[in-house]
């Protein structure tokens, strides 16, 4: 038998957000959505679904795109996390929002966070992708406002810019 109040107790936990070691007191089973938004004051991931089906809360854990809404904090502790806000460093733009701007995939703005996160961990991993390789990357996202048509644009541009992935950027160990 258990006693239930050790599941109702908050205890610290330490992660890695955004290249800044962070330690929070939260309650293990807490999702990482909650702790990142309302804890951390990162408001970039969205409550899209809760379900994990929608993709608007996803980040990337330690290099893997997760859905933050079906994380419990716990099993995030130890881990680096990288949300949209740390994407880029400082206040420039990564070249995916750059081109999620100037081709339109952005537009009601609360699945492009998770969009644009799922494309870079796609051209991290397949930096030249197909149309098709685009469109599952994408797959675990949706979006109501533009079709798809704007953000596979989008995706595609950015792997036209981008140069050859040699090097890092900024804290996260995204390559750009």
């Amino acid at each position: 038998m258990t006693d239930s109040r050790v599941r109702h107790t908050q205890t610290e936990i330490s992660l890695t957000v955004n290249g800044e070691s962070r330690t929070v007191r939260a309650y293990p089973m807490e999702r990482l959505l909650d702790v990142l938004r309302l804890k951390l004051g990162l408001t970039g991931a969205k409550e899209g679904c809760g379900e994990g089906e929608c993709g608007s809360c996803s980040v990337l854990m330690d290099g893997a795109l997760v859905n933050s809404c079906l994380v419990p904090v716990l099993q995030a502790a130890g881990t680096k996390i990288v949300t949209i806000e740390g994407l880029a460093p400082g206040d420039s733009l990564h070249l995916l929002q750059e081109t999620f701007l100037e081709c339109g995939g952005a537009q009601c703005g609360i699945c492009t966070p998770g969009m644009i996160l799922a494309a870079a961990h796609l051209l991290n991993r397949k930096p030249k992708p197909t149309t098709d390789e685009i469109r599952e990357g994408l797959s675990g996202n949706l979006c109501r406002c533009t079709g798809y048509n704007q953000i596979i644009e989008a995706v595609a541009e950015a792997a036209r810019r981008r140069p050859a992935p040699t090097t890092t950027t900024g804290t996260t160990g995204l390559i750009i």
